[in-house]
């Protein structure tokens, strides 16, 4: 099926690092009839609510960009609410878009759903050869349900729902949460705060506790006890201390060249097209989103520390699991369906820090 762009496109996770660039994206390719709705207002883990929503709106595309997400400190601690709530809304969603006739989806999934030490770069075909990474094993598991739902539907049924596996986001509208977000977010706030903290400047720490939220630090604590909460997350005068060793490697792509891949595929791309570069039997027809580069995590931290302008030390927590050694995607499937990335490492970086201080 070839959308056009009256289709009416329904983008689930709207508001999210992936939702919003990929609604963006849309836009501006020119298409209007977008179906959007706030959780507030379609709570995708109700199966009854999510059903009248598909029967009243019947879209005739569907982009499930909606997750319960965050790094390597919320898998390892919220494990039982990562499978449980991506399951009920993969579940939901993808059902009702097939119930209710919806022949074109793309599930958006993580390059998390790889062995642990899968062969590098990644190969889609390395899919369930070896164990997966413990510290989001309930994650990847609910990931890998969402993209065979999705490919089985299309065997058995005749439809076309197509899987895109990204590697690490980062860009406007991330999370920059202290516990939950990913890496480069996480550190970006944590050295913008230790830039203020051994400045002594409580009033913008204030500032920035108030527009978003940290668990246990009240913005109207004495500066005495902002001090010594904001040490438990690493964050003290002058020094700066991260999780692990710093020798994991990772890709990280630019959240608005992500959405450019995945509207590309949308468009241009088909289940028929995947099943015959996956060859038979047909399996594992996902699409790696990616840069095909990669970084240590400790080169990360330098990256991110010249564009807060942060001189402080980089202190590395071994105690602390590092995930996965190294995780990096092949992208030649995503090469020869005709796209390739644009923004690299260190300007992505600049831009997020940017978009940080202005919202």
């Amino acid at each position: 099926m070839k959308l056009d762009k009256d289709s009416k496109i329904y983008v689930a996770g709207h508001r999210g690092l992936v939702g919003s660039a990929i609604m963006a994206n849309l836009q501006a390719r020119g298409f209007k009839n977008l179906v959007t709705r706030t959780h507030a207002e379609l709570d995708l883990l109700d199966p009854v609510a999510t059903a009248a929503f598909f029967r009243d709106e019947r879209p005739d595309a569907v982009v499930l960009a909606a997750a319960h997400v965050g790094g390597i400190m919320a898998n390892s601690t919220y494990r039982a609410d990562f499978i449980m709530d991506n399951l009920q809304i993969q579940q939901n969603v993808i059902g009702e878009a097939f119930r209710s006739g919806v022949r074109k989806l793309l599930f958006l999934g993580s390059t998390c759903i790889y062995p642990r030490k899968a062969p590098q770069p990644i190969k889609e075909e390395a899919l369930l050869t070896s164990p997966l990474e413990y510290t989001n094993e309930p994650y990847a598991i609910a990931k890998i349900a969402g993209l065979k739902l999705c490919e089985s539907l299309n065997l058995q049924y005749g439809t076309d729902y197509v899987a895109v596996m990204p590697t690490n986001l980062y860009g406007p509208n991330d999370n920059f949460g202290l516990t939950d977000s990913h890496v480069l977010p996480a550190m970006l706030r944590k050295m913008h705060l230790v830039k203020l903290l051994t400045e002594g400047n409580y009033n913008a720490i204030r500032a920035d506790i108030a527009r978003r939220p940290v668990s246990g630090i009240a913005p109207d604590a004495s500066d005495e006890d902002i001090a010594a909460s904001l040490k438990t997350f690493g964050i003290a005068p002058g020094e700066l201390t991260l999780w692990g060793t710093g020798r994991p490697l990772r890709e990280f792509l630019w959240s608005e060249d992500m959405a450019d891949a995945c509207v590309h595929i949308l468009l241009n791309t088909d289940f028929a097209t995947l099943a015959a570069m996956a060859g038979e039997p047909v399996r594992n027809t996902h699409v790696n989103i990616g840069t095909g580069k990669e970084v240590t995590i400790g080169r990360l931290a330098h990256l991110a520390a010249d564009a807060v302008g942060y001189t402080g030390k980089i202190l590395w927590d071994s105690t602390k699991p590092d995930g996965t050694p190294r995780k990096l995607c092949d992208v030649d499937r995503l090469h020869s369906l005709g796209w390739k990335h644009k923004v690299e490492l260190p300007e992505g970086i600049a831009r997020l820090y940017s978009w940080y201080l202005e919202n």
